[in-house]
């Protein structure tokens, strides 16, 4: 298990669950599936795996709430699952600390790729390499009192530390890579959740959101009807 990849797989559903695990150990993956929220929990604690698979709603503790304990506790990457494509599980998920989200019923395949693509973006927001016009090379940028290592992958408000997922700080890489500068919730999409595909725009909304909460409301501008832009 130590040279696989890690997924942490909480679902209820024993047909989805064990058919899902089978379908990614096939993918080289390691698995460890739980069919409740608190036992998830407990395998988390124990395993720290590289990433969660969370179903929305699992018995004990739902997968949202679940979401939350473990991003209290770690930046692990999470997608979250649900079987309706419904708004409020989507944004709930999201707002809970998820960095994306499947809906249900999905394609082995496609939940391969999505998970692929998100283990790829941690390895960039961690200090790989950087798919390229993603962040400018080394160097200390400032936008007011912000202030963003690219270098040490660091931000600070005012002076003081600011914690960002790896999510986040891939999203804040792209918009002080080119401050003033309008980018598309598609651009977004495709330059720091790695979709080759057209996604659900909702997922670029709700981080920005969070990253506004974290750097300050004012220094992220919506330009309606076009995306975000940093303000210089």
């Amino acid at each position: 298990m130590a040279d696989q990849t890690h997924v942490l797989f909480v679902e209820d559903d024993d047909v989805i669950r064990e058919a899902t695990q089978l379908a990614l150990e096939r993918d080289g993956f390691a698995v460890t599936a739980m069919p409740d929220g608190l036992s998830g929990l407990e395998a988390f604690r124990a395993d720290r795996p590289d990433i969660a698979l969370l179903d929305v709603m699992v018995p004990g503790l739902d997968g949202v709430s679940l979401c939350r304990r473990i991003r209290d506790e770690s930046t692990v990457p999470v997608i979250m699952l649900s079987a309706r494509a419904d708004s409020i599980d989507v944004v709930l998920g999201l707002e809970a600390g998820a960095d994306d989200y499947v809906t249900k019923p999905f394609d082995g395949a496609v939940l391969v790729a999505r998970i692929r693509a998100v283990l790829r973006r941690f390895g960039h927001a961690g200090g790989g390499d950087r798919s390229e016009g993603a962040a400018p090379d080394g160097g200390v940028l400032t936008f007011g009192d912000l202030e963003v290592d690219t270098e040490g992958m660091e931000v600070r408000r005012a002076g003081q530390p600011v914690a960002l997922t790896p999510t986040e700080m891939r999203l804040l890489l792209e918009f002080s890579s080119a401050p003033g500068t309008v980018l598309s919730r598609d651009k977004l999409l495709e330059r720091v959740w790695d979709y080759g595909w057209g996604g659900d725009t909702r997922v670029v909304d709700v981080h920005v959101q969070r990253l506004r909460t974290k750097i300050g409301q004012d220094r992220i501008e919506t330009v309606r009807g076009f995306g975000y832009k940093l303000k210089a």
